[in-house]
Formats: structure tokens, sequence, C-alpha cells
């Protein structure tokens, strides 16, 4: 009985992976393509999770986490782009925030001990002290710094990556490395979506 369940399963997240591929090849517009390709990247992790390797264990959380944050990020910038949105949204001015060190203090904190955590718990609590941070910070935008940031991650995702195969006593220290690149990508694309929400005066 399960054997059957696992096998429409897979059978499933085989079919999206094909349909959503299809539409990609298909596609002429470029935003729609950057989001197809995410949602294809949701059923391979699906494929992925269903195989149920040690490799998938490692792979899955992270492109999950990302994968969704793209998502979001891309259908703000769609919503903008076409002009489906209802009414402005502005992002909240906390001047009293704003004037002090205390949101970087407290997201500081709250980060740190997300990626101690780590799982699902840790990624709750960092991700609230990354919300945190970007409610209460100022409007200036420095998108180069954005990009900078979203690179040099993915490089310390992939070192972290070589140092599991190549030098797996050092375990931990990948382990951490891994979690702060995804973190740090994770922050780049909601500050993305920070700047679309951000109101025209």
């Amino acid at each position: 009985m399960i054997g059957d369940q696992y096998s429409w399963g897979l059978l499933v997240v085989l079919g999206s992976a094909v349909i959503g591929f299809t539409a990609l090849s298909l596609e002429k517009d470029d935003l729609h393509r950057l989001l197809l390709v995410d949602l294809v990247e949701i059923a391979s992790i699906g494929i992925i999770a269903l195989i149920g390797t040690d490799l998938a264990e490692a792979l899955i959380l992270p492109g999950l986490v990302v994968g969704i944050a793209e998502i979001l990020a891309l259908s703000q910038i769609y919503l903008m782009k076409e002009d489906l949105q209802d009414r402005p949204v502005r992002i909240p001015a906390i001047e009293v925030l704003q004037e002090s060190p205390a949101p970087l203090i407290l997201s500081t904190i709250l980060i740190v001990y997300g990626i101690i955590l780590s799982g699902f718990t840790g990624g709750a609590v960092a991700g609230l002290g990354a919300l945190f941070f970007i409610a209460a910070r100022s409007r200036s935008e420095d998108l180069h710094l954005l990009e900078l940031a979203s690179g040099l991650s993915w490089v310390l995702w992939i070192a972290a990556f070589f140092v599991f195969m190549f030098l797996p006593e050092y375990w931990y220290l990948a382990l951490m490395g891994a979690a702060v690149g995804i973190l740090i990508k994770v922050i780049t694309k909601m500050s993305l979506m920070g700047v679309m929400w951000e109101a025209e005066p």
C-alpha cells in the first residue's frame, strides 16, 4: 500500500516537473520564465525528497527556503510590472527604532540564536530577526551591496559543500558556513521584496 502511494507520488511530481519544463521551453516573456524556473525547482525538490538519500536531506531545506523566497520576490515584481495592485503598500516608518541601534542589536541576537538552533525552529527565529531589521531599517537602498551579498552567499554555500566532501572532520564549520550563506541569500531576496513594496511618493 505504501509502495503504491510512493509510486503515485513520484509519478505526480515527475509529471509536474515535465509540465513545468514544457512551459519553460514555450514561454517567451523573461519574467514569466523566471517564475517558471522557481516552480520547476519546487517540483525537482519534490523528486529529491521522494528519493530520500542523505544528499536529499542536505539539499531539500536550503533549496526550498531559497526557492520560496525567490518565488515571493519575483511574484511581487510581476505584480508591479502588470500593475495588479489595488492599493500601494508602504514600508512601516518606525522612527523611534530607526534612530537607535536597537534593530541591529536585536536582529543580530535573533539571527545568531536561530543559526545555533538550526532546523525549522532556527529558521523561524532567524527569519524573524531579519524581518524585524528590514521593517525598522531606513529607506536608503544600496542595490550593489545586495548583489555583492547575494553572490558571496553562494560562494560561501559552495565552499561549505566542498568542506563537507573533502574535509568531513570539519563538518560543523561547514554546516555553520552553509547556514550563514543561505541566510544571507534569503535576506537579499527579502530586501528585494522590500524595494518593490516601497510606494512612490
